[in-house]
């Protein structure tokens, strides 16, 4: 009995001394609880003792962490609309106020804050222009409202340290990116246009050199058969000037054969003449 007695006070005695040890490890902050009322905050690193049973510990990351929120829907100025797709950097920084606020649950803090933010994005999209907004200084964007942000994100024991605008984007299915894609189809055409104008320009300047050219080329042909059926034609006429004066009999016989196949070339030639007309000599027999 003496045993068992002695077993059980050692582990009533284990289980109160692990119920009053609490660890903060670097990068974090503690915060103590008395029957649910805040006692100490800012519990830094190490080993910790806390009343067993009648105080509780919890313990808080104070590294800075990534807010990263859904991409979010704003009109500019002009009533259009674009996504905003940001991230937020930040740190609790007040771990009583961060408690008060949100329980100690970081989800909380997340969906409370989400809001001021977009809230603060939203002040400045809607006093800019789409251009403004698209291909303005993002970072003047952010800095003029990341004071502001702050003061909304103190109530919740945290500090925003950076707010970073990762894309703005048309939305998909938005009137604006409908206009967008019709201006820029309309700048595609008119760019076709142009290039298919010069490309038949340059067509019809190459067409127009090729019919001068061609032109030209039978012009010079011409002129060289034409010299050349001159020259032919002296030359023929030479050659029978010659052979009239070796054998005038003979080119006077080649002459009238020529004068014969020309008058009967047709096959139903009728030629009416006297018997003794000089173009008959060489068709009479001398029988």
């Amino acid at each position: 009995m003496k045993f068992s007695a002695w077993m059980s006070a050692l582990v009533v005695g284990l289980l109160l001394l692990l119920g009053s040890v609490y660890v903060v490890n670097e990068g974090q902050t503690g915060l103590v609880l008395k029957l649910g009322r805040i006692v100490s905050t800012n519990v830094g690193p190490g080993l910790h003792f806390k009343v067993p049973l009648v105080e509780s510990a919890q313990v808080f990351d104070t590294r800075l962490q990534v807010l990263d929120a859904e991409p979010e829907r704003y009109l500019t100025s002009e009533k259009k609309d674009v996504s905003v797709d940001f991230f937020a950097i930040g740190a609790i920084s007040d771990v009583q106020a961060f408690y008060r606020a949100t329980g100690g649950d970081e989800s909380v803090a997340v969906q409370r804050l989400t809001p001021i933010i977009k809230d603060a994005l939203r002040n400045e999209i809607n006093s800019r222009t789409l251009q403004e907004a698209v291909s303005g200084d993002r970072a003047k964007i952010v800095g003029d409202q990341l004071a502001l942000i702050n003061r909304g994100a103190a109530n919740l024991g945290i500090k925003i340290t950076d707010l970073r605008i990762k894309r703005i984007d048309l939305p998909e299915g938005g009137e604006v990116i409908g206009q967008v894609y019709r201006r820029m189809s309309a700048q595609r055409y008119q760019v076709a246009s142009k290039l298919r104008a010069e490309g038949e320009e340059e067509a019809q300047k190459i067409r127009s050199q090729a019919d001068r050219e061609q032109a030209v080329i039978a012009a010079e042909a011409e002129r060289d058969a034409q010299k050349l059926r001159g020259e032919g034609d002296a030359t023929a006429t030479h050659l029978y000037a010659e052979a009239a004066q070796r054998d005038p009999s003979f080119y006077s016989f080649h002459r009238s054969l020529e004068a014969y196949r020309k008058s009967f070339s047709g096959g139903d030639s009728v030629i009416v003449l006297d018997r003794d007309d000089p173009f008959l000599q060489y068709m009479k027999s001398d029988r």
